[in-house]
């Protein structure tokens, strides 16, 4: 008997939904769930390639208490069927996105939007959508990058960027089976995605939502990954951001995240999470969510009073992390941790 695709039992399990719903965007349906009271302050989260809204579970359950969360199987993930051939894009993820917020926000409400990998891409991609523009009050982009992937991938450890990207393009566009969840594939998911602390229930919840992928989505999705470029929807994604990255993250490295801060117009925090790998938001679901409360509390209006729940001031929590005239870079002026201590303080 096949094995449903995520975890069933443990705070990785997914927690029931108040509310599920098939959003449609073109013609593709999209799974779409809401989370906790109605009324509350809205956060919207997109996953990433092989994922589904079983990947935001402890952040959900975390968030859930007091805040409505709204998660979605991005096309061919999770519940949401496959699409045709012409129907994998960056421009069909920002229709997809934009039909979730459209159909799951009130009339002139507005949300804080997250992404992890894809899901920040997603992001990126609808930063020009007069809706996004209209619907959403901060974004987090969460281990994720605007371009050139294959070439500062670390997965396969070649030394030149051409002989990377070579690599990776075959990885990323490959249909071989993952095959069942066993230590061997658990072992080389764990190599490859996330990092050398994250502890074994971790890795199972992550296994067994990325093998319930089918190979021929998991392989049209990688070859738009291939050739990505966003970094001009980046540049143009005109609301407050913040970004979260793991220091040993394979996938998309810290450099991805450094250039996403440097790009950005409105970035206010770049986070880079000491040994953590790719799939941050099950690796340490509560920095992604403080997060996540942090931009709610400042951008939502009703939210909050400008309290910052990272234990930082409100000041500081509006630094720039983007190149603005006489100003570092978060990645120069020291991008903050988890803890809420500067890079090379003492712990």
């Amino acid at each position: 008997m096949k094995r449903p695709g995520h975890v069933t039992s443990g705070p990785y399990a997914p927690p029931p939904p108040r509310r599920a719903l098939h959003v449609v965007s073109g013609g593709a349906r999209l799974h779409t769930e809401i989370h906790g009271p109605e009324g509350a302050p809205a956060v919207v989260l997109a996953h990433g390639w092989t994922c589904s809204t079983a990947f935001w579970a402890p952040v959900v359950r975390d968030l859930a208490a007091d805040h409505r969360v709204i998660v979605y199987d991005q096309r061919g993930h999770g519940r949401s069927p496959a699409p045709g051939p012409g129907g994998y894009s960056t421009t069909a993820l920002a229709d997809d996105l934009v039909a979730v917020l459209e159909a799951t926000l009130a009339p002139g409400e507005r949300a804080v939007v997250g992404g992890h990998s894809m899901g920040g891409m997603t992001i990126m991609a609808a930063a020009d959508r007069p809706a996004l523009r209209e619907r959403a009050a901060a974004a987090l982009l969460c281990s994720t990058g605007a371009a050139d992937l294959s070439a500062e991938s670390r997965v396969i450890p070649l030394r030149t960027p051409e002989g990377r990207r070579r690599a990776h393009r075959l990885m990323l566009g490959s249909r071989a089976p993952l095959g069942p969840v066993s230590p061997v594939t658990k072992a080389a998911l764990k190599y490859a995605t996330m990092g050398a602390g994250s502890s074994p229930e971790q890795v199972e919840a992550c296994a067994r939502i990325v093998h319930a992928c089918p190979t021929g989505v998991r392989s049209h999705w990688g070859r738009v990954l291939y050739g990505l470029e966003l970094t001009g929807g980046a540049a143009r994604l005109a609301v407050p951001a913040e970004v979260v990255v793991g220091t040993a993250d394979r996938l998309t490295p810290v450099v991805h995240a450094r250039r996403l801060a440097s790009v950005l117009p409105d970035c206010r925090r770049l986070t880079e999470l000491p040994g953590l790998g790719h799939m941050t938001p099950l690796e340490n679901p509560g920095a992604v969510a403080t997060r996540l409360r942090a931009l709610v509390a400042d951008h939502v209006a009703g939210a909050g009073s400008g309290r910052n729940p990272a234990g930082t001031s409100a000041a500081a929590g509006e630094e720039s992390c983007g190149q603005a005239p006489g100003r570092k870079t978060g990645a120069e002026s020291g991008a903050r941790r988890e803890d809420g201590k500067e890079k090379g303080e003492a712990a």
